[in-house]
This record gives C-alpha cells, sequence and structure tokens, in this order.
C-alpha cells in the first residue's frame, strides 16, 4: 500500500491550479483579483462544514425522542458553526485591503456573477430554516432560483444543489419546533387528557409574574421621566409590554386552532426552560436554545460585516448580478431572522427571585438508582 502524503491528502496541486480566473489562465490574473477569488473559494469551504454540522445537529432532533446524550453533540455542531462564522468575518478584513480602483480594474469582467450565485450559502438558509416567502428579490429575477441558472438561464449545478437541499427537509427550525412541542411543561406531556390546561395554567403563573414585574418598574416610572408626558409614555409601554406578552404566548396571531396550540406550546417550552433552567434535566435543553441563539447571532454578524465590506469597497453601487447592492445585504440582515420565537421570549424573562414556584420540579431532577 502506498504511503499518504500531505499534498496527495490535502490535494494541494488541485487546490492550487484553481485560481485562473475567468480565462482559467493565472497569469492574466493580478495580484488583486488572486486575493478576490481565494478569498471566495476559502469561504466556500467554510460552507461545506458549516453544512455538515447543521445537518448533523438536523438530523438528531429528526429522531423522536431525541436521547438525551445526544444534546451534547448537537451543542457541539452548533458551536462550532458559530466559530467558522465568527473566523468568516475576519476574512472580509483581508478583502478590505482592495481598493474600491482595485477592484474596479476587473469587476465588470465579473458581470453578471453575483455572491447571491453562492449555492452553499443559499444551502445555509433553508437548512436553518428561512421561509422562501420571507425572500428579498435580488432585482431582475422573480424567483431566487433563477439567480442559480446559468448566463443562458439553463440549468446550473447551483441550481441542482440548492434543488436537492429544498427537497432535503425538515429544516433545523422545524425540527426544533418539534422537539420543543414535545417539551414536559411543568411535568405535563402533550397528548395527556389535561395537557391543554397544564399548559394554561403554567402560562397564567408566569405572565402574573411578568405583570407583578411591570408594575414595580411603573412604580419607579417617576424616578426615570423627566418631563410627566414621560410618565404616561412609560406606563404606557409596559402595558403594551405586558399585553404583548401574553398576546405572544397564547399566539393569538395565530387564526387556526391546531396552529396556535402547537405555537403556545412552544413558547411556552421556551419559557419554561429559559426560566428553570437551573433544573439538572433542563440544563442541556437550554444550551442547544443558546447555541441555536448563537449561530443566528454569529450569522447575523457575518451578514453585516459583509455588507460594510461591500460598502467600503465599492460604495453602493449596482451589484455586479443586478441587485441593489449594499441595500439588498442590509434588508438580508435585518430581515432574515429564522428563531424569532428563541428571540422573542428574551423580552419576557423575568428574575429568578419573581419565578412562580412549579407544581412537579422533582421530575427534573437526575434519576438515582437505588439499587
Amino acid at each position: 500500500m502506498k504511503g499518504v502524503t500531505y499534498w496527495s491528502y490535502i490535494k494541494t496541486e488541485e487546490l492550487l491550479s484553481l485560481q485562473g480566473g475567468v480565462d482559467g489562465d493565472e497569469s492574466k490574473v493580478n495580484d488583486d483579483e488572486a486575493l478576490f477569488i481565494v478569498v471566495h473559494q476559502v469561504y466556500e469551504l467554510w460552507f461545506k462544514l458549516v453544512l455538515r454540522e447543521l445537518t448533523s445537529a438536523r438530523d438528531l432532533f429528526k429522531l423522536e425522542p431525541v436521547p438525551d446524550h445526544l444534546m451534547a453533540s448537537a451543542v457541539r455542531s452548533l458551536r462550532r458553526v458559530s466559530t467558522i462564522l465568527r473566523q468568516s468575518v475576519s476574512h472580509f478584513e483581508v478583502m478590505e485591503t482592495l481598493t474600491t480602483r482595485d477592484f474596479l480594474a476587473f469587476r465588470d469582467r465579473l458581470v453578471p456573477a453575483s455572491g447571491f450565485q453562492s449555492a452553499q450559502l443559499r444551502e445555509i438558509e433553508i437548512v436553518l430554516g428561512l421561509d422562501d416567502r420571507d425572500r428579498i428579490p435580488l432585482g431582475r429575477e422573480g424567483s431566487y432560483l433563477e439567480a442559480l441558472k446559468d448566463d443562458g438561464g439553463n440549468p446550473s449545478p447551483s441550481l441542482a444543489r440548492v434543488e436537492r437541499r429544498l427537497e432535503d427537509r425538515p429544516s433545523l427550525r422545524e425540527v426544533l419546533e418539534d422537539w420543543l412541542s414535545r417539551a414536559p411543561i411543568d411535568g405535563s406531556l402533550p397528548g395527556s387528557a389535561d395537557d391543554d390546561a397544564a399548559v394554561e395554567r403554567f402560562l397564567t403563573r408566569f405572565l402574573g409574574a411578568h405583570a407583578r414585574e411591570a408594575d414595580e418598574r411603573v412604580a419607579r416610572v417617576d424616578v426615570q421621566a423627566m418631563t410627566r408626558d414621560d410618565v404616561a409614555r412609560l406606563k404606557k409601554r409596559y402595558a403594551d409590554e405586558v399585553e404583548k406578552a401574553r398576546a405572544f404566548l397564547f399566539a393569538e396571531e395565530h387564526a387556526d386552532p391546531e396552529a396556535r396550540r402547537r405555537q403556545r406550546r412552544v413558547r411556552a417550552a421556551l419559557v419554561f426552560v429559559e426560566s428553570y433552567r437551573e433544573l439538572p434535566l433542563l440544563s442541556w435543553p437550554r444550551e442547544v436554545i443558546d447555541a441555536v441563539i448563537e449561530v443566528e447571532q454569529t450569522f447575523v454578524t457575518f451578514r453585516q460585516r459583509h455588507a460594510r465590506m461591500v460598502e467600503r469597497v465599492i460604495g453602493r453601487r449596482t451589484g455586479t448580478g443586478g441587485s441593489a447592492g449594499v441595500d439588498y445585504l442590509d434588508q438580508t440582515a435585518l430581515r432574515y431572522r429564522i428563531f424569532q420565537n428563541l428571540w422573542a421570549v428574551r423580552t419576557l424573562l423575568v428574575r429568578e427571585v419573581a419565578l412562580p414556584p412549579l407544581e412537579h420540579p422533582e421530575r427534573y431532577g437526575f434519576v438515582v438508582d437505588a439499587g
């Protein structure tokens, strides 16, 4: 058996032969364009790893039930994704060594190519659970899938890759919501005869604590206020917070009763896990939630940093693919928020000392083998 070498294992020669640019001839590529190509190739390699880790975490949560001992593996995958995304953000500093004039020297040769055509970035959005209805049009096409066709409008490997990913369901968001919908809330399991009532009792007790916290803040309004108008404004703001908390936890935005019941249970589970996270059996579920939040936070940071890099290098001109350029990138950072329930509960949480006591805390301790 022939021994392995570093260069044969890493495929060094193949990798170093892939920077030929539009003409496939590296002798026609100047140093600035070589930098542009290499940095984007590195991004695609990072995206490949992100997709592997997200898919692994997603597949763990497809199991029913999710084994407790596997949650650590899911958290490890999610933490790795966040680390990769943070590392990717730092690469924008390398791109910013390009001056505007440096980039303009070869930019027009790239038309109509666009970073929007990164199939793997679209795949990451799909695996996470971005709803196609929430997508922002790129500019010249009706569907984001159209932008993945080749220049003649024919199917491309990138389009095929994204179409395969669209068939690979469910998304991470969907499996996490399924998992949360099955969580025992103060000892009550879905499917139990009185589960709806038990969930409502828990939410009512929690909202009572939330309202009392708001009342305490209202009592301090005079200290916070600068004018009498401030007093009225702050009191209304706190009253609105209480009402919005109730409407959110009871999922009143859903007209369909079954959708409302499901979302109510998902949101109750999130509040329950976040509020009573010191209970032994809630420690890993809470780590999962925190890891997912971190993934989305780093992804949003990646989008924001991307927009600032583009603005620094080329300003606010139209993108090579026909998009609104920086304006489009800024919108994606603002609007592409996938795990909205996980973020929303942070507005509702109360101090530990203000939490209502549980009816069945004993069900969340470690089981000790008497034998």
